[in-house]
């Protein structure tokens, strides 16, 4: 009975031996995993120096190898305690697969909002849909600029600047024109200039309502008809004249400028003075058709030649009376308007064939 006690015991120290000589190495596997997991776990988590000793005090607690003598179980025949205190390999592999948890992402997600975002499918009540307030939509096409002011900044300032629409867009492409045109960008500059030249505050609108097409004018190509007038000898007070009472004025080029004035000149035969005087007083004669200048400057003509042999006529006769306190006296408008027949038979008490052969001595 005692040879068996003995050999026991030393069986126990033999395995305790073994065990022994194995323990550095899976504290060390141990070790080198709980590093990884401090490693990628979130600061907040990571153990303290002091609480990593405490956990190894007591797995070596437990699996304590300072003596070979047999514990106080092993005397009382268990020898199965210490293998049940170390981890399987199975109990091992599945602490080694068991993910850790992404508390990062946690920490992230928390400072986000809590109400997802709408969905375009998503029902409504009735009390939310009528609080949903739709803009309007811009009209693809449209016959009046009213329909886009409330879409372009241009349009609703040059509303307070005066300008009619209503009229401006019975001009041909003046509607499309303003809509292509930055307020900012294109039109200020412009305006700036316009009331540089002499254009009133007040007149601004009436003066773009009747040319918007200016807007869309260079402004050096404006500089410089501007520039044509003054070497012309026209004042500044006469330019800003000039160009409120005829808008278009300079729409025109320098060139045709030119023209218009030397197309007065010669015409009339006016100096250059008169010829100055008169754009002045009628600048839309430089904006204007030439044709209707031209036919009444033949009917003018021809009156004047009229004029001029009747007066001949009657001197001839004796019969050229202007004065109205005298006897016979002759109007203007009878020398002019009346047919010849009834000039010769009742004013130059003559007939139309004396008149005729006087006519032919000329």
């Amino acid at each position: 009975m005692a040879l068996g006690v003995r050999q026991v015991s030393r069986w126990c120290c033999l395995l305790k031996t073994a065990r022994a000589a194995e323990l550095p190495r899976r504290l060390r596997s141990c070790s080198i995993t709980a590093q990884a997991s401090r490693a990628f776990a979130p600061l907040a988590l990571r153990p303290s120096r002091n609480n990593t000793l405490l956990w190894r005090l007591q797995a070596y607690r437990h699996v304590s190898v300072g003596s070979c003598s047999p514990p106080d179980s092993a005397k009382d025949g268990s020898f199965s305690s210490l293998e049940r205190n170390l981890p399987s390999p199975v109990e091992q592999e599945q602490a080694k697969a068991k993910p850790l948890p992404d508390l990062n992402a946690e920490i992230l997600y928390e400072d986000w909002d809590d109400v997802p975002p709408s969905s375009a499918l998503e029902e409504i009540s009735e009390e939310e849909a009528v609080q949903i307030i739709a803009e309007p939509l811009l009209p693809l096409q449209s016959s009046t600029l009213r329909d886009y002011v409330d879409h372009s900044e241009t349009l609703a300032k040059l509303v307070h600047l005066g300008v009619d629409l209503s009229q401006v867009e019975k001009r041909e492409k003046a509607g499309q024109l303003l809509l292509t045109l930055d307020f900012e960008k294109d039109i200020k500059k412009i305006l700036l200039f316009l009331k540089d030249v002499g254009v009133e505050d007040n007149q601004m609108g009436t003066f773009l309502t009747k040319n918007p097409y200016i807007l869309a004018e260079d402004l050096e190509a404006l500089e410089t008809r501007v520039a044509y007038l003054k070497s012309k000898k026209f004042g500044k007070a006469e330019i800003a004249q000039m160009v409120s009472k005829a808008p278009y004025l300079l729409l025109f080029s320098v060139e045709r400028l030119d023209n218009r004035l030397g197309f007065f000149k010669n015409e009339l035969g006016f100096s250059v003075k008169k010829t100055k005087d008169l754009v002045i007083r009628f600048p839309r004669l430089l904006t204007g058709k030439l044709e209707p200048v031209k036919e009444n400057l033949q009917v003018f003509n021809s009156r004047l030649l009229r004029i001029k042999e009747r007066h001949m006529f009657l001197t001839f006769l004796g019969r050229a009376q202007y004065d109205p306190a005298q006897p016979s006296y002759i109007s203007l408008d009878q020398l002019v308007s009346l047919p010849d027949e009834v000039f010769c038979t009742e004013i130059a008490k003559a007939s139309i064939q004396d008149f005729e052969k006087f006519l032919k001595t000329l």
